[in-house]
């Protein structure tokens, strides 16, 4: 079989699925992107495409997602009219919906299957904006949303086949497109994410202990979508009321999904600058970036692990964490819900009750061989439903079908049947 995928970054979400299909001699794998975050799959063919020098959006803000959307589109399109003259037709493409490179590729490849990997689709109500009343959208920008989705849009009419991780984020996309995605979650290592015996915690710069209190906070970015003032709110609370814990934050000092503040601030500054003089920073610790053993020791030593999110895209950090018998403590918003249930796998708070978070927490640090069934139950919820493994087959096999199947009724190239005589 011959397996085109196609994402803006190389390899996405796609570095296990591809990994497993080039492992099959029989199978050749190109992976085409606009940049890299690594080197390379080992037996995939990466290929890069460029664009042309610009001098930047033009015209309204509205469609300047759609103007870079059809840049890409064009210089991926390059891309593919040179591997079709090459001889190189797939037998199903695989692409990342919704940035542009996926765009044209019915133009080139009208008979192949197409899969979309469809993460999510923007909505102004019911899921993260309008959300937080701390920071509400302007009309502007719910129209602006609209706008952003055009390109999206174009994919889910093109695409024979969906794929998204969540029945949450599945339900966020049109009601007319939903018959043709498939939820099928990416996986968690759990080899790697697994609880250990407590060691303390080392890191470059940090040592705590066996034994320390300790929560933990892990994000891509320090943001109100994943609720960090409410995080940096309750710890003050905690850490009145526990002097001997221990806060660790992972991430970076970056704004990835919410609104930028207009004073060029971050929102680690802002809350650092609110709670002044209720923080003990030296029982507080923000690590930056770790890589994988760094991140998974924290993981370890933790005795409460606090996910928050607005109704969003589930990161894999909460998953994570529950893979290595976290006690974790999450928000009761509806993708946390797809995953934890309260009492059973872990606790749940209201996002916005920073009093009822900082309490959840000091219970969990006070009471700790109160909550050991509740990590062994999180774990064994990842083991069984969410285990690396096991979703890269079913993947795998997914992708097989689809390839060696004819398209769905409607899909194909039409041929008009001969004339009557």
């Amino acid at each position: 079989m011959r397996y085109l995928f196609i994402h803006p970054v190389f390899p996405g979400q796609f570095y296990r699925v591809m990994e497993s299909l080039a492992a099959d001699p029989q199978n050749q794998v190109v992976h085409i992107s606009r940049q890299s975050t690594m080197t390379g799959v080992p037996g995939v063919r990466k290929l890069r495409y460029t664009l042309p020098d610009t001098t930047g959006p033009q015209g309204h803000p509205f469609t300047h997602k759609m103007e870079d959307a059809v840049r890409q589109a064009e210089a991926a399109d390059r891309l593919l009219m040179a591997l079709k003259q090459q001889g190189f037709t797939p037998d199903l493409v695989y692409g990342y919906a919704g940035w542009g490179p996926t765009m044209f590729l019915k133009d080139t490849f009208p008979g192949t299957p197409f899969v979309g990997y469809l993460e999510w689709f923007l909505n102004p109500f019911g899921s993260e904006y309008n959300f937080d009343p701390e920071y509400p959208l302007a009309r502007d920008r719910q129209q602006y949303l609209h706008a952003f989705n055009a390109p999206l849009l174009m994919d889910l009419q093109a695409c024979d086949y969906g794929v998204t991780p969540t029945r949450w984020q599945h339900h966020q996309f049109p009601v007319e497109y939903r018959d043709k995605i498939q939820v099928l979650h990416d996986g968690v290592d759990t080899g790697l994410f697994k609880p250990a015996a407590d060691n303390g915690l080392n890191l470059p710069g940090l040592t705590l202990p066996p034994g320390t209190p300790l929560v933990t906070y892990a994000t891509r970015g320090m943001e109100p979508f994943r609720g960090f003032p409410q995080f940096m709110r309750a710890l003050a609370l905690l850490q009145q009321r526990h002097p001997d814990c221990h806060a660790v934050v992972v991430g970076l000092d970056k704004v990835y999904y919410s609104r930028l503040l207009p004073d060029g601030r971050t929102y680690k500054e802002c809350m650092l600058e609110e709670l002044a003089g209720q923080l003990d920073l030296s029982r507080l610790h923000f690590t930056g970036w770790l890589d994988n053993d760094q991140y998974r020791h924290v993981l370890q030593a933790s005795w409460a692990h606090v996910y928050l999110s607005y109704p969003y895209v589930l990161s894999w950090s909460l998953l994570e964490a529950m893979s290595t018998g976290c006690l974790v403590i999450a928000s009761d918003t509806a993708p946390v819900k797809e995953v934890v249930t309260h009492g059973e796998n872990g606790l749940l708070v209201d996002f916005f009750d920073h009093h009822s978070l900082a309490v959840q927490m000091e219970d969990a640090l006070r009471r700790p061989q109160e909550f050991h069934g509740l990590r062994r139950q999180a774990r064994r919820t990842v083991q069984e439903h969410y285990e690396l493994a096991m979703l890269t087959r079913r993947h795998e096999a997914l992708l097989k079908n689809w390839a060696g199947a004819p398209l769905p009724a409607g899909r194909g190239i039409f041929r008009p049947a001969p004339p009557r005589h």
